[in-house]
């Protein structure tokens, strides 16, 4: 018995634990946390910003360059010179010419073939594709929390099921311990249902263990600092949703899937590409002006300093008349454009088969969910028969084990029912750009 005590003292630790260190989560609360401060989307959101501050006017080069310039260059120099007239050499030694300048320059391109006008759209797209990636990252940290929060029901009721299972067998085994001393039980009744009791609490045991990780995954998702915080949850059952359509849900994924959306914007983005191998088809025009000043200082020169300083300013018109590589960039643009088109039709038919094959799974698990909930209602009523007739001796004990079992087989396949069905819910949401409604 000392081992029945030890078992059944770790049970009565493992579910007294303090309640008022645990912290009580609705699921809108887990997202918003974790939509705060989850670092993947803390991440995404630094990386929308940075092509956000990309989308300028100067970076797409519709704005001249200044450069202010200075300099300073001193020759020592040596030289001999021959006299034409009498050959006579004349030489000089460690002569020292200076000179500085300094200036204002400006370069700017005021017509490039429509390429600046052209990147600055491309730019301006690659913005908005940042907000579209930022979008995928939220639906997708909703949908795995949303799961994962389930989940942690679904592992909880699961640990209920185990904790009435092993005080069922605690009963069976305290009924048979009593009898066996008077002589009603054998010896090998006892010790079956000793196995029997051994075998629950340690099932149960095992499942505090998922429990356990499942509210760690939790924590790190909301980026908890502390990830073994204790957690307790508001729902205690998964609840479903049954007003989902089907032809609701394709017209929702075709007009608002965030993945259409970034492949509608590749194309984009590729068909911009396409204008700017075309814009060199075209002349450049480019001006550039400044400002300068320029010191001579002359060591034996017959002028001993030379003050020079002043405007300047040209334009540049230019036309690219041959590169080597401009048709094949046409090629492999128009090319580029063409794969973006079949890359988004793929991706089209391949959110039709998921969601088809999503709403399939999600229809037979609601029809295998109510005719799961009719089984456990008979497996009840089942088991308490078995435990009127076990009681009078009428039944034996690996009869009533059975009828145990039958019964926690019964309520574990309803709760996978369930959390499946609750995963296809999930998923079909996802696809069809509706998940945020678990936020409301």
């Amino acid at each position: 018995m000392k081992h029945f005590a030890y078992i059944s003292l770790i049970i009565w630790f493992v579910t007294t634990l303090p309640a008022h260190a645990q912290y009580e989560y609705t699921l809108k609360q887990c997202l918003e946390e974790g939509l705060l401060n989850n670092y993947s989307l803390r991440i995404s959101r630094n990386e929308e910003q940075i092509s956000k501050n990309n989308a300028t006017l100067a970076n797409a080069g519709y704005l001249p360059t200044i450069d202010l310039t200075a300099g300073y260059t001193g020759n020592i120099d040596n030289t001999n010179s021959t006299q034409r007239n009498d050959g006579s050499v004349v030489k000089e030694r460690n002569v020292f010419d200076q000179t500085l300048d300094a200036g204002v320059d400006l370069n700017w391109t005021i017509f490039d073939g429509f390429s600046i006008s052209t990147t600055y759209k491309e730019l301006k797209e690659l913005e908005r594709q940042g907000a579209t990636n930022t979008r995928i990252a939220i639906e997708d940290f909703i949908a795995s929390l949303t799961a994962e929060y389930y989940n942690y029901i679904q592992q909880e009721i699961r640990l209920k099921n185990f904790r009435y299972a092993v005080s069922l067998s605690k009963e069976r085994l305290r009924i048979v311990e009593e009898r066996y001393h008077i002589g009603n039980f054998s010896r090998l009744d006892y010790q079956q249902a000793k196995v029997d009791f051994n075998a629950d609490s340690a099932q149960y045991m095992k499942q505090q263990e998922l429990v356990h990780t499942s509210r760690i995954n939790l924590n790190e998702m909301m980026a908890n600092k502390d990830v073994d915080r204790p957690i307790k949850v508001k729902d205690s059952i998964i609840e479903l949703k049954h007003s989902l359509d089907f032809n609701k849900l394709w017209n929702a994924t075709l007009n608002t899937n965030a993945n259409l959306l970034k492949a509608d914007q590749n194309s984009t983005l590729a068909e911009l590409d396409y204008k700017k191998v075309l814009s060199r088809n075209y002349p450049y025009l480019r001006l550039n002006a400044g400002y300068g000043y320029t010191l001579n200082k002359y060591d034996i020169n017959s002028i001993q300093r030379r003050n020079n300083w002043g405007f300047n300013g040209g334009v540049t018109i230019g036309f690219n008349i041959f590169d080597g590589n401009r048709r094949r960039e046409k090629r492999n643009a128009s090319l580029a454009i063409r794969n973006a088109q079949l890359e988004r039709e793929q991706l089209e038919q391949g959110l039709r088969a998921d969601l088809s094959n999503l709403w399939q799974a999600y229809r037979n698990n609601i029809r295998l969910l109510n005719l799961e909930r009719q089984n456990l209602i008979a497996a009840k009523e089942n088991h308490e028969i078995a435990k009127e007739r076990y009681l009078l001796g009428d039944l034996s004990g690996i009869e009533m084990r059975e009828a145990q079992k039958s019964l926690l087989d019964a309520e574990e396949r309803i709760l996978s029912a369930e959390y499946d069905t609750k995963m296809c819910e999930i998923s079909l949401l996802q696809i069809s750009g509706k998940v945020s409604l678990y936020l409301k």
